[in-house]
């Protein structure tokens, strides 16, 4: 696994400022509170995001990220009560057919990562499947979408992968280790983005963010739109990444 990740170029005319992210990750928190906030259920925030979703993914690929990664169900979601859960996988699975045209046509790749639980409904796996093969072949940015993820669980997975491919103890380093996560070719977090304030990591891709900036916008997910996205990434273009080392000293 690389220690620096490699940026994409300065946008023009701003020379003097750090690259934009390479590949941003976004905790798409405050859909509860947004709907107690107006006396609706809990599922009109959830109902509300799906506008914030495609927007941000418009406003990052325009932006030059390459990667994009979204938090849309983690493990200890299950634990919320099944009428919650039953309309996410529903809801889940209508945005993802009425997008998957127009994310294959803006060149988008869609990943998944996560998925595994036996509880996902075939029809949404399916969706899933038929998304990934869609697009496989694009070439522009890539949107991984976490849905049924723990940054704890792909630890232990790639820990198994190892044990099963008999890798000797001693030969296990960093990048031998990134190799066996699942979907070993997502580069490192550089910047993560989670909204409506809370500072939690929450279990997201545990090994892809030790390094990465994190930003806490208050405005909860589905108030959040492109301007708060480009204020995000104008904070991270302006911070100093010195991943465990210090600043050079200047001369004189």
């Amino acid at each position: 696994m690389q220690t620096v990740p490699a940026q994409p170029r300065h946008p023009s005319g701003e020379q003097g400022r750090r690259p934009v992210p390479r590949h941003v990750a976004c905790v798409m928190d405050g859909n509860g509170r947004w709907a107690q906030q107006r006396s609706l259920p809990r599922t009109s925030g959830h109902s509300a995001a799906e506008a914030t979703v495609i927007d941000v993914i418009e406003a990052a690929r325009s932006a030059g990220v390459e990667w994009l990664s979204l938090y849309a169900f983690s493990t200890e979601n299950w634990r919320r009560p099944g009428e919650e859960v039953d309309f996410l996988m529903r809801l889940v699975r209508r945005v993802v057919r009425k997008h998957a045209l127009l994310l294959h046509a803006r060149g988008i790749r869609c990943r998944l990562l996560g998925a595994e639980d036996p509880r996902i409904p075939a029809p949404l796996a399916r969706d899933f499947a038929d998304l990934m093969t869609l697009t496989e072949a694009n070439r522009g940015m890539t949107l991984t979408v976490a849905f049924d993820h723990g940054g704890r669980q792909d630890i232990v997975a790639a820990a198994r992968s190892l044990i099963r491919a008999g890798v000797p103890a001693d030969a296990v380093d960093q990048a031998c280790f990134a190799a066996h996560l699942p979907v070993p070719d997502t580069p490192d977090v550089d910047l993560v983005i989670r909204t409506s304030g809370e500072q939690r990591i929450s279990n997201f891709m545990l090994w892809q963010v030790a390094y990465a900036e994190w930003i806490f916008p208050p405005v909860l997910w589905p108030d959040f739109r492109a301007p708060h996205l480009l204020e995000c990434l104008h904070e991270y273009r302006g911070r100093d990444r010195r991943f465990g080392g210090v600043a050079p000293q200047a001369k004189g």
